[in-house]
């Protein structure tokens, strides 16, 4: 169902519509484009903790390191819902585009 990059199959296959309207795959379009675009700031954010040590007398220790991916993860997801960095709207387009393409 899914393909390797986390967009449904449903928005990469053709359509009998011409547009993603039409069919109920625009909201799958939508949501993969944020989905990615949460990725994509989650990498981002990975990197920036990365050089962050974990605070010995208030931080969690060990836990704080095991759990950091997760919270991360969270921070991506968070962002691109409340706006992101805009490139949900680009991927979005490039997905309706090569269903376009492929009608």
């Amino acid at each position: 169902m899914n393909t390797s990059l986390g967009v449904p199959q449903s928005v990469i296959t053709p359509a009998t519509a011409s547009t993603p309207g039409q069919t109920g795959n625009l909201a799958a379009a939508k949501k993969a484009a944020q989905d990615f675009e949460g990725v994509f700031i989650s990498q981002m954010l990975s990197y920036m903790f990365s050089g962050i040590s974990v605070d010995e007398e208030f931080g969690g220790g060990q836990g704080e390191e095991m759990f950091r991916s997760l919270i991360i993860d969270e921070y991506g997801k968070q962002i691109s819902a409340r706006g992101g960095i805009g490139l949900a709207k680009n991927v979005l387009k490039e997905l309706i585009a090569a269903q376009e393409r492929k009608s």
